[in-house]
């Protein structure tokens, strides 16, 4: 029995299943509220940007973790995630990072990856969005 029978990840048997860790949907039976996350770029406080998609995607979601932290919220109670790449090379990584942030989610948020053009510093090649519901 989920520790959180009021998330449901929807993935219908009527349609092709997800490429991968994540749920077409995600119903929220109830919540408190909501919190929604500015685009994270990996940008660590003392202004270093990490090399690589996977090392800036962890990052990213760090800093989604403290925000969802701060809104008295975390991981677990994550609705969408919704990711930008700035080139194809760089899904790997990103999933990856992703994969091992939802490890310990026993539900699976909705999630979209799409490849963009770039971002503000040429540097930066993920930045995430999250949703979750303060429950």
């Amino acid at each position: 029995m989920s520790d959180r029978p009021y998330l449901r990840s929807l993935t219908p048997a009527s349609i092709a299943p997800p490429f991968a860790r994540y749920a077409h949907g995600v119903a929220v039976d109830k919540a408190a509220g909501l919190v929604v996350t500015s685009g994270q770029l990996a940008l660590a406080p003392g202004g270093a940007v990490p090399d690589g998609a996977e090392a800036q995607a962890e990052l990213c979601f760090a800093n989604i973790d403290a925000i969802l932290t701060e809104a008295g919220t975390g991981r677990e109670n994550i609705l969408r995630i919704n990711a930008f790449v700035t080139g194809r090379e760089h899904m790997a990584g990103y999933m990856a990072a992703r994969d091992a942030w939802l490890a310990r989610v026993e539900h699976l948020p909705a999630s979209t990856l799409m490849i963009v053009s770039g971002f503000t510093r040429p540097e930066f090649v993920v930045e995430i969005e999250a949703m979750a519901a303060i429950l």
